[in-house]
């Protein structure tokens, strides 16, 4: 098959249902055409770029290649009509992944030092307890849909927690968040203008909620992120509504998102691979390696998009200033240069210098706290889940975008206390 024919398939959502075919798909990119220019039907052209170090070198350019205005790939059709929407800006609320430059730096600025280990290590036990109440709803069957009912909640829970949102608001801010980032596959029956729309309905609803606990925190401050932001300031001048509004809603999507795809992808190559799980049960103190090879394997976010900002030349590709880049983290976490073994899942793999979390600027602001989420999770499912079985069809959500198991039916039983 010539290399051009994998065009339709670099764009498509589906791809990443079969992990299988993914893997195969970019296993030959990166050997054949590392740095491949694109041009699918329907969308505009871009170079989708596969290699672990050329992701860093983008990346690590980041007045070369801007995140703004394309965060995600987008087809013609839908990308016309997002721009049109947003007077040209390609953004409905601004958010630390639509910026760049000082104005990224001064805004990540504000709760870096929140999101670093030293700091985390205060909110130990409120983790967890999260993951203990999770591990607890799963006691109460027997059986579960991992991937529906615990790998959600389970993170959503602790950030919503650590931004002092009342419990009640939970379910529906899930909801939003499904509504916001839906796969592909609930959508095709749905024109580009509808989507948009539900996308903007989605916005709407978040401002709702946050701007209720916006007020809250201006009239009670508490030790929590939300007062953090609110009382938050930019070169001596307090942010913004929408500022505001932005800075909640990424904290609040990509902080459980993200995360629970790992957990349940975690889970699922875990008991793909029984021979790790065990080993695991055996010697917990794997217990942070085996988080960094469940978030390689995983890959949740499957790319983020950068723009040229001028002319370059990228292993020998001619990029032009305007052109679009296509960052392929799953490729680069399994790029044979960096992991000649990648095809394996091994707990115990140190060094472990996967691209999940991105790299150089716009890296992940919460990967740490992501870190600790799965240490916590699996720390106390392995000490009071046993015999855990795969008790049905596994699925994958279909999106390019943020994917990892949609339904992981589970069948157990639980430690004796």
């Amino acid at each position: 098959m010539p290399l051009a024919e994998l065009d339709e398939e670099i764009v498509s959502h589906r791809l990443f249902a079969d992990e299988a075919r993914a893997r195969a798909v970019f296993a030959r990119l990166r050997a054949e055409d590392p740095v491949h220019l694109t041009q699918a039907r329907g969308y505009p052209p871009f170079w989708a770029v596969t290699k672990s170090a050329d992701v860093a070198e983008v990346e690590r350019q980041n007045d070369r290649f801007l995140n703004a205005p394309l965060v995600f790939l987008l087809d013609s059709e839908e990308y016309a009509q997002r721009m049109k929407d947003t007077n040209g800006t390609g953004q409905y609320l601004r958010t630390l992944v639509n910026m760049d430059g000082a104005e990224h730096r001064a805004m990540r600025g504000l709760t870096q030092a929140w999101f670093m280990p030293h700091n985390l290590k205060r909110l130990d036990t409120l983790v967890r307890s999260r993951a203990t109440e999770m591990v607890d709803l799963m006691a109460r069957t027997g059986q579960c849909d991992f991937a529906q009912s615990i790998a959600p909640w389970y993170p959503l829970r602790v950030i919503m927690s650590l931004l002092g949102m009342p419990e009640e608001h939970h379910p529906d801010l899930l909801r939003l968040t499904q509504q916001l980032l839906a796969p592909h596959e609930d959508q095709q029956q749905r024109s580009s203008a509808d989507l948009e729309r539900a996308k903007k309905q989605a916005f709407g609803a978040f401002a709702t909620h946050f701007q209720a606990l916006i007020a809250q925190r201006r009239a009670e401050p508490r030790d929590d992120l939300a007062t953090l932001l609110v009382q938050s300031q930019v070169d001596g001048r307090p942010l913004g509504p929408q500022e505001l509004l932005g800075y909640f809603l990424i904290v609040a999507t990509a902080g459980h998102d993200t995360t629970a795809s790992s957990l349940a992808s975690g889970v699922l190559a875990l008991l793909q691979h029984p021979e790790q799980l065990a080993r695991l049960r055996r010697e917990p103190q794997l217990l942070g390696s085996a988080a960094e090879e469940i978030l390689r394997w995983a890959s949740p976010v499957r790319h983020f998009m950068r723009t040229a900002q001028e002319d370059y030349v990228l292993r020998g590709r001619q990029i032009r200033k305007g052109d679009y880049l296509m960052m392929c983290y799953p490729s680069a976490s399994f790029d044979e240069e960096v992991f000649p073994d990648g095809h394996l899942f091994r707990i115990d793999r140190t060094p472990n210098r996967h691209l999940a979390f991105g790299f150089g600027v716009h890296a992940c602001l919460g990967q740490h706290l992501a870190r600790t989420e799965l240490k916590a999770f699996l720390a106390e499912f392995l000490a009071r889940v046993e015999d855990v079985q795969i008790d049905g069809p596994v699925t994958l959500v279909a999106s390019n975008q943020v994917s990892g198991p949609r339904h992981l039916p589970l069948r157990y039983t639980m430690a004796a206390a």
